[in-house]
This record gives C-alpha cells, structure tokens and sequence, in this order.
C-alpha cells in the first residue's frame, strides 16, 4: 500500500463514523466481475456490494439508461406522477403476482412500511393498539428500529432497547414454534425465505406453505423479507416463488436497483387498502432515477435470460463449494441456494476473507463462521474455479 492510499485511509479514520470495521483498500472502479482499486490492484468480487450488483459492474445498457435519465429528470417528489415509477410497478407487479408498490429508498425503509401496514391491518381489524409480530431467531430486517426490532440477533437490539415491543421470535423451520408464539394480539409474521446476515441459513419450501396456511387460518398477515435473496439470487425472480405461495408484503432493495439507492414493498390484494394518504410517505423514494433502474434490471434480465444462467451455474458453484467441504476439515457444511451460498467453517472466518483479499479475492462473513458467497449472477464457470482457487490458497 502506497503512501497515498494509506494517508487517505487516515483522513477518512479521522471524518467518517467508525461503524464499519474497513478493509484497507478503496475501490476505485468496476468492470464486470471485477473492482480494481486507486492503486490499480485487480479484485474477484463474490461480494457485490453485499449482493447489490447483481448484474456487474457497467453491464451493457444500465449505465445508457441511467444516463439518459439523468438529462431529463432525478426528481419530482410523490406528489406528480413520473413515468418511470409507472413502468417499474407494473413490472414489479406481473413479476410477484401482487396488487400494489411502495418505493422506499432502502431495504430498512422497506421494511419499516412493511411494519406499518400490519400494524394498521391489525388496528383496522380490532381497534386496538396492541399488536404482536412474530420473527425468527438469527434474522436480520434493517439498523432502523422497526427494522431492528425484528431482527433476531439480541446483540443488535440491546443498545438500543427499548424498541418497538411486542416482537418474539420462533425457530425457522419449526412450525410448532410459530404456533406456540402466535395468539389473537398477532398481526404479521416476517421471515426472509433465505437468512442472509443470519448464516445463509433457507426456509424450507414446506415451511413456508405451512407459515401461508397458519396466517390465513389466523388472519395474520404473511410478509418476506427478500431485500438480499430476491431479485433472482436463488434461480428464482423471487425466493418465495420455489414454494409457490404468495405473500401478503415483500419488502425489496439491493438488486432491485443493482447500484442506485432503492427499495420497496409490495401489498397484496387484502393488504392494498390498508395505507391511505397520511399514513406513510417519502421523499425520494420512488424518484425518477431509481424507478429508471428497476425498470431497466427488469429489461436487461429479460432480455438476456438471467435467470436462466443462475440455473446453470449455481449448480457448479454448489458442486465447487462441496468439494471444498470434502477436502477441508475445518470447513463443515455448505448451505444456501442458487446464487446464495455459505461455508460453516469450525472457527471464526476473518483471517479467511482478509488473506482472500490480499490475494485479489473480495468475499464477506454472514456471521462469524460463515464466509458468504453472493457474487453478480453473471458469474461463469470459470470464475467459480478462480474463486475457489484463491480461496483454498487462503484457508
């Protein structure tokens, strides 16, 4: 590391808030599978701005569209209409299969409106104020305090307590669980159909058929939280879509964007006429420049069959990740689907990822056990056995 770059990693030490424990390096560009960083040094990012760049870094057409949005217009405010708002719901909705879009600025805000309208669900239903949510154990929503309220992490929330109040938290996977929690105060379950910051740990298919009937039985509404693994991480425009059941909100953001800051939530039909003017808002969420990018993402996944790559190499990257499993003691388990992918290691992982880096590989833990594998979905063959061979060069 030059003199430069370390005297430049000082003045950032000095003015921005130490809530990030850095890595030594800064990014400077993006091609493709690959960040280079101010020193010219080239990296293998199987990180993507925390599955963020789903498509890359400059993929062909996001950059034009993008641009060109910006010679016409950034923002409007939610009080005109603004024609790439009207393209992006309609295409976030034939894709989920549900009625109505609110565009928030970030997967926390999602997850905020998400809160919101299942408490208004349950107040429009009884009258009373005091509602219960159900999450999970290892789950993780959002820093906000809606957010943080749900998310099943206890060292997250005791700074911070008190939060919001009437949360517990059941056991993924274990429906008795949910029904020994869940009572007339109910009024939401929240769940991410794959645990991201949790350990890359899935909701099984049946589970979540089981969460769809209990909260139909229960009048509860269901919402996922597929802010990391939607957007066609999994092989799937959504997760949710293996188990074929719908939910009742889906909170959106990262590769909703791939870049540009953005989020939303989707209601269904029963949920839509919960929100009225008044109850919720924003400034920019929903602006011109962001609707412009879904909108595009939705075009270029189409139009270059992105799903359909995710089918065929997740499966390589499943088989690669295994056979690491099979050589390395220390490693025990692999987890995860399509595009989504941990390594339980028997110990703490950071001396892993930062050796990986020093090697030109950029990866990240989901805990301190977890090395995360969330790279663009355009990843090959090829760049997998890159991956795995600076990786096995770093344990």
């Amino acid at each position: 590391m030059n003199g430069q770059t370390m005297q430049r990693i000082d003045h950032a030490e000095q003015t921005l808030l130490h809530t990030y424990n850095r890595y030594p390096v800064i990014l400077d560009r993006g091609e493709g599978m690959y960040l280079y960083d101010t020193e010219g040094k080239k990296y293998l990012d199987f990180f993507a701005g925390i599955a963020v760049f789903a498509l890359g870094h400059h993929y062909p057409g996001y950059d034009d569209a993008l641009k060109m949005q910006i010679d016409k217009i950034i923002h409007t405010s939610n009080y005109y209409y603004n024609d790439p708002a009207i393209t992006a719901s309609s295409m976030l909705l034939e894709e989920s299969g549900l009625s109505r879009v609110f565009f928030t600025n970030s997967g926390t805000e999602a997850v905020e409106g998400a809160l919101k309208c299942a408490r208004k669900y349950y107040y429009q239903k009884t009258g009373k104020t005091d509602a219960q949510i159900i999450a999970f154990e290892h789950s993780f929503h959002g820093r906000t305090f809606g957010a943080l309220s749900v998310t099943g992490t206890k060292a997250y929330r005791d700074p911070f307590e008190p939060l919001i109040g009437g949360v517990s938290f059941a056991l993924l996977n274990d429906i008795d669980s949910v029904k020994a929690l869940l009572n007339e105060r109910t009024c939401a379950v929240i769940v991410e159909p794959v645990q991201g910051e949790g350990g890359v740990i899935v909701a099984e298919d049946a589970f979540l058929r089981e969460l769809r009937a209990l909260c139909d039985e229960k009048d509860v509404l269901l919402i996922f939280d597929e802010i990391q693994c939607g957007m066609g991480r999994t092989g799937r425009m959504f997760a949710f879509q293996h188990a074929g059941v719908l939910p009742d909100v889906l909170t959106l953001a990262k590769a909703l964007t791939c870049g540009v800051p953005g989020g939303a939530f989707l209601v269904s039909e029963k949920a839509a006429p919960v929100l009225v003017p008044g109850d919720h808002g924003t400034t920019f969420g929903g602006n011109p420049l962001a609707t412009k990018a879904m909108a595009t993402v939705f075009d270029l996944f189409r139009r270059d069959h992105i799903l359909q790559h995710v089918e065929k190499v997740a499966p390589y990257l499943e088989k690669q990740l295994d056979a690491l499993v099979a050589r390395h003691e220390q490693i025990l388990a692999r987890r995860g689907r399509g595009l989504m992918q941990g390594l339980v290691f028997s110990g703490p992982v950071a001396d892993i990822t930062g050796r990986a880096l020093e090697k030109g590989l950029i990866l990240i833990n989901a805990g301190p056990d977890v090395i995360r594998f969330v790279p663009p979905l355009i990843v090959t063959n090829e760049q997998v056995d890159e991956m795995v061979s600076i990786l096995e060069a770093s344990l």
